[in-house]
């Protein structure tokens, strides 16, 4: 299960926006598990770009490293993962997030993960898990529909109204499984449930078996700029388990996480953004 990352509106690009640069990037986003190798159309269309544009992209992408090709059909190489190691060091993520991680996981089980809102998605930021099961990859850098998730939906009702209505507005929901809420009118109610609360609750919205709580990361001025959540399989904990037992670990943690980031200037700022 992949969803593709956000695209900024065309209308607020800046005069230095390099087409090419983005041309390739979204080529690079566009290989997922569904889609591990594609042909030069195959991209194109998924890409949304000339079969010429995306051969000139995928050339160069090619000749750094990034794409390799077996006979007409392109597939992503090991170096790619080097882009994420470099953001994974540079912010501090091993030193700062990790560790809080394997604690929550260390005491409740399950996994635990940090992520941030990316337009209509949430990105993982950090994960730890001692799950095994088949489910949907909580790994980091994996990438889902926020509004089906506990992290998500933290960070949507953490927006102020007028933003968290033209969010909803723009959001083209997707039944992920026959428990996906779908209908906008009753997503906006369980957010203001979830902004009251001060965290959130899901139950197999974004896959079979997950049922996660979440709690809002703040920074030092009180904004939400990430989330964390533990989860558990459905069947083997309910939600109302996860807020008697973990939600005030979680809270204890997400305080934790706040007050290490000023010793991590970098991750600040990343999660901010």
């Amino acid at each position: 299960m992949a969803f593709p990352l956000q695209r900024d509106d065309t209308d607020d690009r800046p005069a230095e926006f390099v087409e090419a640069l983005a041309k390739g990037l979204a080529i690079l986003e566009a290989f997922d598990e569904s889609q591990p190798d594609m042909s030069l159309s195959e991209v194109a269309k998924k890409v949304n770009l000339s079969p010429a544009a995306a051969r000139r992209s995928l050339i160069t992408l090619k000749t750094l490293g990034y794409v390799g090709q077996e006979g007409k059909r392109f597939h992503l190489r090991p170096k790619i993962m080097a882009l994420g190691s470099s953001f994974y060091f540079s912010a501090g993520i091993a030193e700062v997030l990790q560790p809080d991680l394997r604690s929550l996981v260390e005491r409740f089980g399950d996994a635990s993960s940090v992520a941030t809102l990316d337009g209509h998605n949430v990105i993982y930021v950090a994960h730890h898990s001692r799950q095994r099961a088949r489910r949907a990859a909580a790994v980091a850098g994996a990438v889902y529909p926020a509004f089906a998730t506990s992290m998500g939906r933290v960070l949507i009702a953490a927006k102020p109204d007028e933003e968290l209505d033209r969010w909803l507005e723009e959001l083209e929901p997707v039944a992920l499984t026959s428990k996906t809420c779908l209908d906008k009118a009753h997503l906006r109610e369980e957010l203001m449930q979830v902004r009251a609360n001060g965290y959130a609750t899901t139950v197999d919205q974004l896959d079979y078996g997950i049922t996660a709580v979440a709690v809002p990361v703040r920074d030092i001025e009180g904004r939400t700029i990430a989330a964390l959540n533990s989860s558990g399989y459905t069947g083997l904990v309910t939600p109302e388990q996860l807020v008697e037992e973990r939600l005030p670990e979680l809270r204890v943690t997400a305080s934790h996480i706040a007050s290490q980031l000023g010793r991590y200037p970098v991750l600040a700022t990343v999660l901010r953004d």
